[in-house]
């Protein structure tokens, strides 16, 4: 057998998974012409056709779509560890991944003393977004928000933070509710929303108050804008105890209740499982770090956080 013809796989697996030869002439510059051929001469280096051609437009038979799957896998894991070759070839830089309110509240403030420990390393911070999938071709690590534990490929996983929230306002809002129960005290001076209503919604189940009232109020798409609307004076909000625990501290944000929600939600670390020996020190290197300066952190207060979400012993790895 021949050698395998890596430009006419290549041109196929694009031609599959955008279902369309035009697309994959588009996306591979080349002309539709140009993609039939390489095709045609694929499967007649496999002696069998990947396509049904009886109508007018060409089907992918059963074993070309599990010939089509498993390229797309494994030019992914190609392209990924080109990307990492060439980083290796630059300096030692470690990418971090993290949603903005781990990045805002919690890591930035914090880095400076990672850089003491480790001048060797540069670290580049980008943002990750909540719901979308990380690429460990460029990313060592990343922090992400969920409500279970997240199964990645080729992914270590760690249990950062709990996501209990509780609400929260700044101490000038706090003072106008004076006299005021805390359910009604909490609507007159105004919702705060992240995403929509759903939070305050299950707050006031848990407080078991009766019917909640008008939720109405703005809604804000990212949690540090909830935030900053918050330490504004804007009214109260629902906030992840441990990412605002700082605020708490200063006393630019009072918690208002020890009625929480989300106490199934966990930021959690994801650490790319496969690396190289100098990037596998580096991001031992950063949780180590990690790990210790949220446990010094939080050794003498929980804010009612459960003990195992901030015990470094028990974090839970999954391949």
């Amino acid at each position: 057998m021949t050698q395998l013809p890596l430009n006419a796989l290549r041109v196929f697996e694009a031609a599959a998974r955008n279902n369309s030869f035009r697309a994959a002439a588009d996306e591979l510059c080349v002309s539709q012409p140009a993609v039939s051929l390489q095709i045609k001469n694929l499967e007649d280096w496999l002696n069998a056709p990947l396509y049904d051609r009886t109508d007018n437009r060409p089907r992918l038979l059963p074993h070309g779509e599990v010939l089509a799957r498993a390229l797309t896998v494994s030019l992914a894991d190609i392209e990924g560890s080109c990307r990492r070759a060439r980083r290796h070839s630059e300096s030692q830089t470690l990418v971090i991944a993290a949603i903005p309110s781990v990045a805002i509240c919690w890591l930035i403030p914090r880095l400076s003393s990672f850089r003491a420990l480790h001048p060797e390393l540069n670290v580049r911070i980008i943002y990750a977004i909540h719901g979308q999938e990380i690429d460990f071709g460029d990313v060592d690590l990343a922090f992400v928000f969920d409500n279970s534990l997240p199964s990645r490929a080729g992914a270590h996983t760690h249990t950062f933070l709990p996501g209990i929230s509780a609400p929260v306002c700044s101490p000038a809002v706090r003072e106008t509710m004076s006299g005021e129960r805390l359910p009604e005290g909490i609507a007159l001076a105004g919702f705060l929303h992240e995403h929509d209503h759903t939070g305050w919604a299950r707050w006031f189940a848990r407080a078991d108050c009766g019917s909640a009232p008008s939720l109405s109020g703005p809604v804000f798409e990212d949690f540090n804008l909830l935030r900053a609307a918050a330490l504004a004076g804007q009214g109260v909000a629902l906030c992840p105890l441990a990412i605002i625990r700082e605020d708490l501290q200063s006393g630019n944000l009072v918690q208002l209740s020890d009625i929480t929600v989300n106490k199934d939600y966990i930021y959690y670390l994801l650490e790319h499982a496969f690396c190289d020996e100098t990037t596998r020190q580096a991001t031992q290197a950063f949780r180590s770090w990690l790990f210790d300066t949220r446990d010094k952190e939080f050794a003498a207060t929980s804010f009612g956080l459960a003990s195992e979400a901030i015990d470094g012993t028990k974090n839970a790895d999954r391949s």
